[in-house]
């Protein structure tokens, strides 16, 4: 069970920005807000960071952060939820590693483990470790959050990071 437990994470990124919301800091700060409004309410956010696109490519730089969030939705629903805000935000999916609009990740939710299927997330997320967009503004949120499945400290998550994504605090 990770150091965290109870606690639920969602990762936020976008390097596009939104014809409506704008840049992409203000689109994802919108897609909180309607989440709020589907039951998922805004405990605390990471600061925010702008990261390189993986693999680096001639894409715009993203903007990324993980914010805690609190919901009485099992977790199918809330990905579901996420999945629609993302939807209603113009989220189209294509290629792998697109550029994108917005992209709202289930992290970890209450330190549960699940292999997916049926409707269910993959918890915690699969690619979560090796992506400093992830990692960094996890550690800043939850210093003390432990992977689900292999018990890794997030500091050793940090460490262990390739040292070519390259990733800024704003």
């Amino acid at each position: 069970m990770s150091g965290e437990s109870g606690r639920i994470y969602i990762a936020l990124g976008a390097n596009l920005p939104h014809p409506s919301y704008g840049p992409p800091r203000q689109t994802l700060e919108a897609a909180l807000g309607e989440l709020g409004r589907r039951g998922v309410g805004l405990v605390r956010l990471s600061p925010w960071y702008r990261t390189a696109p993986i693999p680096a490519s001639d894409q715009p730089w993203f903007m990324n952060a993980v914010a805690e969030v609190a919901t009485d939705l099992p977790a199918e629903r809330l990905l579901a939820e996420m999945h629609a805000v993302e939807a209603d935000f113009g989220r189209v999916r294509s290629v792998p590693n697109a550029a994108r609009l917005i992209d709202l990740d289930l992290i970890d939710f209450k330190g549960k483990t699940s292999v997916g299927g049926d409707g269910r997330p993959v918890l915690p997320h699969p690619r979560l470790e090796g992506r400093a967009f992830v990692v960094r503004p996890l550690a800043d949120l939850a210093p003390h959050w432990r992977h689900p499945v292999t018990g890794a400290s997030i500091q050793a998550l940090v460490a262990a990071l390739p040292p070519d994504q390259i990733i800024e605090r704003v």
